[in-house]
């Protein structure tokens, strides 16, 4: 269960109203979440395969920054070059399908994870918000954006909402 004050701040981060949401998967140290973790089926039926969905506007927009300067492609070819890294990477999908599985079985993306897991870069967003939720050394390339991020909380909550 979701408290009315999180689900507000939520709302007033995406700017909608939230879908499928299970819990706060991640409080930012202003005090708001940033991360929610979703439900794999979404009200409609539909599959969801983002289970940790990063919501602060200012991380995001902070991450689609670092997209656009070719993070991913760098971090895609690392993939391909450090064994390491990949099999880290690799130990990151699983445990994402694994927390995943605790919420509820959904066939169509049985497998599946985000981000382009385990073997693609294609969304600094959902690595970040799965570095958040599971804390750090499960996914290293989402703490390595989160790394590069820096204190995006510092000036204070992305968000308000009067109680």
């Amino acid at each position: 269960m979701i408290e009315p004050a999180d689900e507000a701040a939520i709302r007033a981060q995406l700017g909608r109203p939230p879908r499928a949401i299970h819990g706060v998967g991640h409080r930012c140290p202003c005090g708001n979440p940033d991360v929610v973790t979703t439900e794999p089926r979404l009200p409609n039926g539909d599959p969801f395969p983002t289970t940790f969905y990063l919501t602060c506007p200012r991380a995001a927009s902070l991450i689609g920054t670092l997209e656009g300067g070719g993070v991913m492609k760098e971090m895609q070819a690392r993939l391909g070059e450090d064994p390491e890294l990949a099999a880290g990477y690799r130990a990151a999908h699983e445990a994402y399908l694994a927390f995943r599985a605790t919420l509820g079985d959904v066939p169509e993306i049985d497998g599946v994870s985000a981000g382009g897991m385990p073997d693609r870069v294609k969304c600094l967003h959902v690595l970040a918000g799965h570095a958040l939720a599971a804390g750090p050394g499960v996914n290293p390339l989402g703490d390595e954006v989160l790394e590069r991020l820096g204190e995006w909380w510092a000036s204070g909550p992305c968000v308000s909402v009067d109680d």
